[in-house]
């Protein structure tokens, strides 16, 4: 009897805490935002101090985006820039913050 409740207790726990641990995992929110960022805009590519460690990937990506010149003000639309960025960003392998796919055309989520 006190093992059935101990699982249930576990169990409990574990699917109360599992949705708060997804989503601080990376996942973008419905408003195109991580971590309180606007996914859009100008981005810079730094080695030190990023805002965010991203990773480039063919299949399951957060977010895809495209890369523009002009107007980056919709959901995964990036202009790239060596100045005065919206957010900076890193290029990793292991342990993003954020999975992308780069597409020519339907960026965001």
């Amino acid at each position: 009897m006190f093992f059935r409740q101990a699982v249930r207790s576990f169990l409990a726990g574990v699917l109360l805490v599992s949705p708060a641990v997804c989503a601080s995992a990376g996942h973008v929110g419905a408003d195109c935002t991580l971590k309180g960022k606007a996914l859009y805009g100008r981005v810079q590519v730094v080695d030190v101090f990023p805002d965010f460690r991203v990773q480039v990937v063919n299949a399951f990506p957060d977010l895809r985006v495209q890369r523009v010149d002009v107007f980056p003000d919709r959901c995964g639309r990036w202009q790239f820039v060596d100045t005065f960025p919206d957010f900076r960003i890193r290029f990793v392998d292991t342990f993003p913050d954020l999975r992308i796919q780069y597409v020519d055309v339907f960026p965001g989520h």
